[in-house]
């Protein structure tokens, strides 16, 4: 599903990627940088996307987009559950959802995508029968979000968090608490940055 990548999405993603490759040598800020997954993390998380069960895909932090671009594929995808499927993504920062704005219009997928500004913690309690998380944000909020998101997911349903690997010593004790967690089934992947992913039992 992924060998032909409409055009606008295609020349989207190479445009963040290359932009995320110069904010890594060129000195920007840590704030400010897109500091996106890497291309085989996209589409790992598509994969896993496009085969969760029916319900709704969220995503918590979008900085420019790339990451949402994938989950947009994963629901355009052939498949009665995933077909025309949307996705909620936060983002807490103005300048990220600028550009995340900038993204989805350049790609065509506005309409697929809803982007709320501001903390996803003020909405999750709200948000139900999730089919899909992704969660890439700042790690001192990982726990929080885990918290309440697996609750909500639907059975079968997933959560994946980013830099599982890279940010090992901070999330560890995420990583202890799903991988105890009798709810979810739970695995540490080593690809890109590391990703922890979590199905609902």
């Amino acid at each position: 599903m992924f060998h032909n990548i409409p055009p606008a999405i295609q020349e989207r993603m190479w445009q963040l990627e290359q932009a995320d490759a110069l904010d890594r040598i060129d000195g920007t800020t840590r704030q400010k940088r897109l500091r996106q997954i890497p291309p085989e993390t996209g589409k790992f998380l598509a994969i896993l996307a496009a085969s969760a069960p029916a319900g709704s895909v969220i995503e918590i932090g979008t900085s420019a987009g790339y990451s949402t671009l994938w989950l947009a594929l994963a629901g355009q995808s052939a498949g009665e559950q995933s077909a025309d499927r949307t996705i909620t993504t936060y983002e807490l920062l103005p300048d990220k959802v600028r550009l995340a704005t900038e993204t989805f219009a350049l790609a065509g997928v506005a309409d697929s995508v809803t982007l709320v500004a501001g903390d996803a913690r003020d909405y999750l309690p709200h948000q139900t029968d999730i089919a899909f998380c992704f969660l890439d944000a700042e790690k001192e909020i990982y726990a929080d979000c885990y918290e309440a998101v697996v609750p909500n997911l639907v059975p079968g349903g997933f959560l994946a968090a980013d830099n599982a690997l890279s940010h090992q010593t901070d999330l560890q004790p995420v990583i202890d608490r799903a991988q105890q967690d009798q709810r979810v089934d739970a695995i540490l992947v080593p690809i890109g940055k590391g990703v922890l992913v979590c199905r609902k039992i």
